[in-house]
């Protein structure tokens, strides 16, 4: 049976109840195929299920729905399932299991919330902010992981004083800091006006990403290792004059 749900922590966590003693369970937010003879079900969430749930699972282990909030953001095919599994294993074996890494599903569970940690380390450093000219601060995005309001905290502390909008662009969603509260909000596009100042700090920066470059010795494989290429369209440094 196929278990798709709307994607919520809630709703996962229902699904989760309702799969548990299913052998072939699959869950998922996303569409799937079905096969000759397979039935699926959409879930609704039901809070009152989703905190029996998390009842239960943080009884047995304190840092299982830190582990699911870190799952369910992954831009992992699968991840779903892969929680789903990792969750189980909790449950039947009635303990924490993470250091269980001769298990299959505990392997890929860890696997998978490695990427996504990986992921915001990589962004506390790729992520190139905007000047507008009202001031505040913006930065376009498009992760692998649903994190944008996960970098909030690491910004927060770096630049107190600046308001700043990170705006993940394949999810139409954006992680806002007004000065004093963050909050997440839908966000399709941004008009985004720049200060005066901010045309002049991205050639001054392109200027000195060239200066020490040093075209005989690059090094393109050893970069993309640093930097993935999926970044670079939002850094001013690799974006060339007829990008735009």
């Amino acid at each position: 049976m196929i278990y798709f749900f709307d994607g919520s922590k809630e709703a996962f966590l229902t699904a989760f109840l309702e799969a548990f003693p299913d052998a072939d369970a699959y869950l998922t937010c996303t569409q799937k195929q079905l096969s000759i003879g397979q039935e699926s079900v959409f879930v609704q969430s039901d809070e009152v299920r989703a905190a029996k749930a998390e009842r239960r699972l943080l009884q047995l282990d304190k840092n299982s729905l830190s582990d699911l909030s870190l799952l369910l953001r992954s831009g992992q095919t699968g991840h779903e399932q892969i929680a789903y599994r990792y969750l189980k294993k909790i449950a039947t074996e009635g303990r924490p299991v993470r250091k269980m890494l001769a298990d299959d599903d505990v392997v890929a569970a860890v696997e998978c919330m490695n990427r996504v940690r990986w992921e915001i380390h990589r962004l506390h450093g790729f992520i190139r902010f905007m000047e507008s000219a009202s001031g505040a601060l913006y930065a376009p995005f498009s992760p692998d992981n649903d994190v944008c309001d996960l970098l909030v905290p690491h910004f927060r502390a770096r630049l107190p004083q600046f308001p700043f909008v990170l705006h993940d662009v394949s999810r139409k969603k954006a992680a806002i800091y007004d000065g004093k509260n963050a909050f997440v909000a839908p966000l399709e596009r941004a008009e985004v006006v720049l200060s005066a100042d901010e045309q002049g700090w991205q050639a001054l920066w392109k200027r000195y990403y060239a200066s020490v470059n040093i075209p005989s010795r690059e090094r393109l494989k050893q970069m993309r290792g640093y930097m993935p290429v999926r970044y670079w369209k939002f850094l001013p440094e690799k974006i060339s004059p007829s990008d735009g």
